[in-house]
Order: structure tokens, then C-alpha cells, then sequence
């Protein structure tokens, strides 16, 4: 590779870098106090949990999890405190899906899988009802002034489930919001939600599965019991697949977004509007947007 090849490669990563930085700062000053109090709460959350890591180790508390995870998974009804959890962080603004997703194979290994995809059918179809009985008129209301939302409502509207399924399959908008937008959009039903749920099934799958290896990674004892090599493969196999796990995320919301910019039949500023619509749901969702709130008041 010749000097001018990498510092084209420079070049680019660095633009890169500053749109990234740019569009942060961007969407963090569009924030409202609460928003903005609540990204340095995070921040600081991150910093103490990093430095409870570095005092406490990383193998005591890979141990303790496992220990609580094994008492759990030996509770008669551990498994509904697992998908009674599932459940609960389907709803706005609570994360950590994946989290409770992973430590479904990490309690009951494989047999975590029924667990956490029963119970995320189970989840976003509450949510999705209850936020389309509660908030329906809010959502005609608000939809009426935001051509972003109306470009990506016709756009559901004519493409119908394969298009709610890739969707749903894209990593972005996250789980909790991914249940909110497709609640907002009123030509999506309660069964083509459910339909496209389940194509998440592959993601959840392999969750479970790294909960898996990570649980026979965490146990003192266990990993006595394993050579150099046993160990070593445990660690690459976890390592891969949360390196698959990103790299699909990426691809799939890649193409989701090319698809939607490229659809057939539809005006390609509609198409830009409602791709452009999913990429700022989080700012722009009419069932979280702040703007509503000031206006019914």
C-alpha cells in the first residue's frame, strides 16, 4: 500500500469520525434537560460501573453472576421471573433486552431460547396494543404535520410485510423503540407486527447461544475442569459470535435502508423521507416526541 493510499484512508476515517461526532453533538443540543441530564447520569453510571469492574475483577463477578444464575435456573418459577423481565423492558424508555435475552442461555442454556423468544412475542404485542389503544388519536394528530411519518406510513402502507419484516430485522431502531415505531404506524396490524417478530428469532438465538458459552466461562469450577484448549475455544467461539452478531446487525440495517431508498413504485423522495424518518425515530417518534406534549399543553 503506497503513502498516498493510506492517507486517503486517513482521510476518510477521519471525515468519518467528525460526521459521527458532528451528528452526536447535533441530536445531544436537540435534546430537552431531562434528556441531556439523563446522557451524563449515563455517563457517569459507565464510569462507576468500570471502575467496580476493575476493583471487584472480572472473574468474581462472572462467578457471582453464575452463581445467582444457577439458583434461578433451580427456582420452579425462574424461568417466568426471566419473561416477566423480557416483558417489562419491551416498554419506552427501558433497555436491556439483549442483556435479559443473553442470560436466558446463561441460567438455562439452550433451553432459554423458548423462554426469551416466547416471551419478546409476548412483550411487543402488549406493547404494541396498549401504545396503539392509548395513543391513536395522539398518533393522527401528530402525523398529520410530519412528512418524514407520512412518507414512511405510505411506504408500509404499499410495500405491507416483507417491508415490516426487514424492519423489524434491523438493529436500528433498538428493540424498545423498534416496538414503539411500528405501534406509531397505524397501517401496521397487530399480526404483521407479530408475523415480523418472529424473524428476530435467528438474533435471539444467537444471544441465547453466547449466554451459553459465556456461562461455562464464568464458573470457577468449570473452567477447572477445562484445558488450555477447551478454554481458548470457549473464548473464540464467544468472541465470534459477538463479532457476528455485529457484523449482521450492520449488513441488515444496511440493506434495510438501501432497500427503502430503492423502492420500486414509490417516489424516491418518499423513499428518502421515510428512511430518513426510521434513522431519527428516536428523536422524532410521535409517542416520545416532547414538541406534542408542548403543544397539547
Amino acid at each position: 500500500m503506497t503513502p498516498k493510499q493510506d492517507q486517503g484512508i486517513l482521510a476518510k476515517t477521519w471525515n468519518l469520525v467528525k460526521i459521527v461526532l458532528k451528528t452526536g453533538i447535533g441530536r445531544y443540543r436537540k435534546l430537552h434537560f431531562y434528556g441531556k441530564a439523563f446522557i451524563w447520569f449515563l455517563g457517569f453510571f459507565y464510569i462507576c460501573f468500570g471502575a467496580f469492574i476493575i476493583v471487584v475483577t472480572p472473574a468474581r463477578i462472572a462467578q457471582f453472576t453464575y452463581d445467582q444464575a444457577t439458583k434461578l435456573s433451580h427456582l420452579r418459577f425462574g424461568w417466568l421471573v426471566l419473561a416477566g423481565i423480557i416483558t417489562l423492558v419491551s416498554f419506552p424508555p427501558l433497555i436491556g433486552h439483549t442483556t435479559i435475552v443473553t442470560l436466558c442461555g446463561f441460567a438455562y442454556g439452550m433451553k432459554g431460547f423458548p423462554i426469551a423468544a416466547v416471551s419478546s412475542v409476548f412483550g411487543s404485542a402488549l406493547v404494541f396494543v396498549l401504545l396503539r389503544l392509548c395513543f391513536s388519536h395522539r398518533i393522527r394528530q401528530w402525523s398529520i404535520d410530519n412528512k418524514k411519518w407520512q412518507a414512511l406510513e405510505s411506504v408500509v402502507q404499499a410495500k405491507g410485510l416483507p417491508l415490516i419484516i426487514l424492519t423489524r430485522m434491523s438493529p436500528f431502531p433498538p428493540w424498545v423503540y423498534s416496538n414503539t415505531l411500528f405501534s406509531s404506524i397505524e397501517a401496521v396490524s397487530l399480526w404483521q407486527f407479530m408475523v415480523a417478530t418472529c424473524f428476530v428469532f435467528p438474533k435471539i438465538l444467537l444471544h441465547v447461544w453466547l449466554g451459553t458459552r459465556m456461562a461455562a466461562l464464568s464458573d470457577g469450577e468449570t473452567r477447572g475442569h477445562m484445558d488450555t484448549q477447551t478454554k481458548i475455544l470457549n473464548g473464540c467461539l464467544v468472541g465470534a459470535g459477538i463479532l457476528v452478531a455485529i457484523f449482521s446487525s450492520w449488513l441488515v440495517y444496511t440493506l434495510v435502508q438501501k432497500h427503502i431508498r430503492e423502492l420500486e413504485g414509490i417516489p424516491a423522495d418518499i423513499d428518502e423521507l421515510a428512511a430518513e424518518a426510521i434513522e431519527d425515530f428516536d428523536e422524532n417518534a410521535p409517542l416520545l416526541h416532547r414538541s406534542f406534549d408542548e403543544e397539547e399543553r
